[in-house]
């Protein structure tokens, strides 16, 4: 890193540490300003492992200043940053809007209506995310409902209605209810037979085609104006499954010249020859489409609140018409845009994603570079962390996008204080020791925590260094915990010079492990699997348990398999 680079970095960490410091009132820390710091400056990636070693002594002269003082230099530094802040602190206390006529209801009611086609990818965390949240805010009531009523197109995972429901408890929430449409088909069909008695709804064997060229020219079905016995005859027909896929539909009569083509007397019900993959509902051939199935659920449990996308709008007008034949009141309706995650190459999809799971390109639901909530979690991110990004945009009926990097500094803060450190070197180099360093290395578990006590690293005859940190020739350099040392003779000489050298910014602080006790470490990331060595303690942490290795970041332990410890790269 240049001296230009250098300068640029401690400018940004201090205006960054002070906004930090400022909005919580508090001593800014190194992992809560990493993810801004980082999302802001895209050149400064490259340099990620010699970042926090910069900034540390900025984010200390920070933590110096009284707090007017920090707001001071932060409304010199940065004052536009500062009103915003500012203003945030005046604006409601909820991050989302009030929902609509909200007032009127006794009970608010939502619903989180999932395909189980297989666990949640990223994006679906923002319904349950913003659902749970309302729930909670007014003390309502929210389901889970698997529209599970395409056993071919959307075929559903038996696996994934089990996995979706530790998905939803991995965000922090529990549903009120539980739902399967696929148990509830005979309430789909008596609603059919009295929507047919009502001269609401018709049978039709028109091919697809045929149908269409009539839809978009407004002319109506020619069996559209069959008698209501011959209506329900054709339907117990379907239901008794008397007929072939394709051959005969039941359609909701709307109006065949709405301004409109996609309201047209849309299907309701079609026939299915793919047996489910539920036994329980495996001899079902007569399906409901889930406009109708969704419209019917919605009034039979209450739903006051629908949260949709915006490109669902037509759902809301087809179920209108049914609404209307039985004399129902619609639920209020929140439309929103499609949310876009960054930081992943694999197309956030539940089917892609099984695609290449079963192709082998990923070894599974949880792998790191799958863009899932099981990722997430084996990965040691916690769902709060995902509820509060998700929560954070709103429901605006534009596109948003969301970075990753937003997670992660909200997951920083939940973790970094109780999370403690230790070495890992990836790739390293190895190089001998000499002048009589001491025997034994003794860096603190966590900096903030003197109480916690140290860390016991022997020393041993060489040390691996990471490439990046090795030093040049006469060059001093401070082994992180252990002390000063001068690179002669191919050798890294103990000097045994105090703090002082780095306080005086003449010497790189870099961490180390011993060549001897060091134990390997494969880490899992989104970008490939990365082999090293760390401190001989990391072979004795329990899996689950989260560790920062410093200057390289936070991960979690996942297994020890024979001498390798795997552990999953959580974020920097």
């Amino acid at each position: 890193m240049d001296d230009d680079l250098r300068e640029r970095v401690e400018r940004e960490a201090e205006k960054h540490a002070l906004l930090n410091a400022v909005k919580h009132e508090s001593d800014a820390d190194v992992g809560a300003i990493m993810g801004p710091l980082m999302g802001e400056n895209a050149d400064f990636r490259e340099y990620g492992n010699e970042i926090p070693g910069v900034i540390g002594g900025v984010i200390g002269q920070v933590n110096d200043l009284s707090y007017e003082e920090k707001r001071e230099r932060l409304e010199d530094l940065a004052p536009e940053e500062l009103a915003e802040l500012e203003a945030e602190d005046e604006e409601d206390e909820h991050d989302l809007p009030d929902l609509p006529s909200a007032d009127e209801y006794d009970e608010i009611r939502m619903r989180c209506a999932p395909n189980p086609n297989g666990p949640w990818h990223v994006g679906h965390a923002r319904m349950p995310a913003v659902i749970g949240t309302y729930r909670d805010r007014y003390d309502g009531w929210f389901c889970v409902r698997f529209d599970d009523t395409d056993p071919e197109t959307k075929r559903p995972d038996l696996e994934a209605y089990d996995a979706i429901i530790e998905d939803l408890d991995y965000l922090g929430f529990e549903p009120d209810d539980v739902f399967r449409a696929s148990d509830r088909l005979e309430t789909y069909y008596d609603h059919a037979r009295e929507l047919i008695e009502l001269g609401g709804a018709y049978t039709c064997s028109c091919s697809g085609e045929e149908f269409s060229e009539l839809k978009n020219s407004g002319e109506p079905c020619p069996h559209r104006d069959k008698d209501v016995e011959t209506v329900l005859e054709e339907f117990e027909a379907m239901v008794d499954g008397e007929y072939e896929s394709g051959e005969m539909v039941l359609r909701v009569k709307t109006d065949i010249e709405h301004k409109n083509p996609a309201l047209r007397d849309w299907v309701a019900f079609r026939m299915i020859d793919t047996p489910h993959p539920r036994e329980e509902a495996s001899e079902y051939r007569c399906w409901p489409m889930l406009d109708f199935q969704s419209g019917v659920d919605d009034h039979l449990v209450g739903i006051t609140h629908i949260i949709r996308g915006i490109d669902l709008q037509d759902s809301a007008k087809r179920q209108q018409f049914v609404y209307d034949y039985f004399d129902w009141e619609y639920p209020e309706v929140v439309h929103w845009g499609h949310v876009q995650i960054d930081a992943y190459d694999v197309k956030m999809s539940t089917s892609r994603i099984g695609e290449l799971i079963d192709g082998g390109d990923l070894d599974g639901w949880d792998d790191p570079r799958a863009p899932t909530l099981q990722s997430l979690r084996r990965r040691g991110i916690r769902g709060e962390a995902i509820v509060d990004a998700m929560v954070g945009l709103g429901t605006s009926t534009t596109d948003v996008d969301l970075a990753m990097s937003t997670v992660y500094a909200n997951n920083r803060e939940l973790i970094d204080d109780e999370t403690d450190r230790r070495f890992l070197v990836r790739d390293g180099t190895e190089l001998p020791l000499g002048g009589s360093p001491p025997g034994e290395a003794n860096p603190p578990l966590h900096p903030n925590h003197e109480d916690r006590g140290v860390r016991e690293i022997p020393v041993g005859d060489a040390v691996l260094l990471e490439s990046a940190d090795l030093p040049g020739r006469e060059e001093r350099i401070w082994l992180k915990g252990l002390g000063c040392f001068q690179y002669t003779r191919d050798v890294l000489q103990y000097t045994g010079e105090d703090i002082d050298v780095v306080r005086e910014g003449d010497v790189d602080v870099v961490h180390w492990v011993p060549v001897d006790e060091s134990v390997p470490v494969r880490m899992r990331t989104m970008d490939g699997d990365v082999t090293g060595r760390a401190e001989p303690g990391v072979a004795n942490l329990e899996p689950d348990e989260l560790v920062q290795f410093e200057r390289v970041g936070f991960a979690r332990i996942d297994a020890h398999d024979g001498d390798e410890t795997v552990v999953y790269y959580t974020h920097p």
